[in-house]
């Protein structure tokens, strides 16, 4: 039996249930809301139902939501022949949030992981070269992340796209800014060595 009344450790025990979020947290959380004013857990409780209702897969590109298609590919300005594949949402915010592309995208829902039982079928792969041709795309930019897994799912794509007659390109990956040279780990020097540019004088 917990130190707390069952209907507070039930919503601790529900907390603890989310992606980061240990046991400390979760009660900090759950006290918060135990304290603070009914609304706040009343807004908590609509806006978690609004998100399992309302928010779905973009048909097209397969991002979160709530108009299908999504915003970015109703975007006309956005059909310039080039989409950037990601594996995730949180990676297309990313890059959106930057502010340096302006093309469309295709989210993925994952990374080939023969470990996991996660093979090309599982991924939205088949749906990405069905939109080649369709959308008159010209270039495919990788920006799969660094790990095992998304390079396997790089260099899968890469073979799968390499005879469509399209321009292929991968995010550079490498050192960051600020870095330092002796904490970097061996993937990111070795990708660092080999997408290296020339300097022109």
């Amino acid at each position: 039996m917990g130190i707390y009344p069952p209907p507070l450790e039930l919503l601790i025990h529900h907390f603890t249930k989310l992606p980061g979020i240990g046991q400390k947290s979760a009660t900090r959380v759950a006290l918060h809301v135990l304290k603070s004013e009914k609304k706040l857990a009343e807004d908590l409780a609509n806006s978690l139902l609004n998100v399992k209702e309302k928010i779905r897969f973009c048909s097209t590109c397969f991002n979160f939501t709530e108009e299908d298609p999504c915003d970015i590919c109703r975007d006309e300005h956005r059909a310039n022949g080039v989409i950037c594949v990601v594996e995730g949402p949180g990676d297309q915010l990313a890059i959106e949030e930057s502010g340096s592309y302006r093309g469309r995208y295709h989210v993925l829902q994952g990374v080939l992981s023969p470990l996991d039982g996660v093979g090309p079928e599982d991924l939205k792969i088949g749906e990405l070269l069905a939109r080649l041709q369709k959308e008159n795309i010209e270039e495919v930019i990788l920006a799969t992340n660094p790990t095992a897994e998304g390079e396997a799912t790089a260099s899968y794509l890469i073979s799968s796209l390499s005879e469509k007659g399209l321009r292929l390109s991968r995010i550079a990956l490498g050192v960051p800014m600020g870095g330092d040279l002796k904490y970097m780990d061996s993937m990111t020097l070795q990708h660092s060595i080999k997408s290296r540019i020339p300097i022109i004088s």
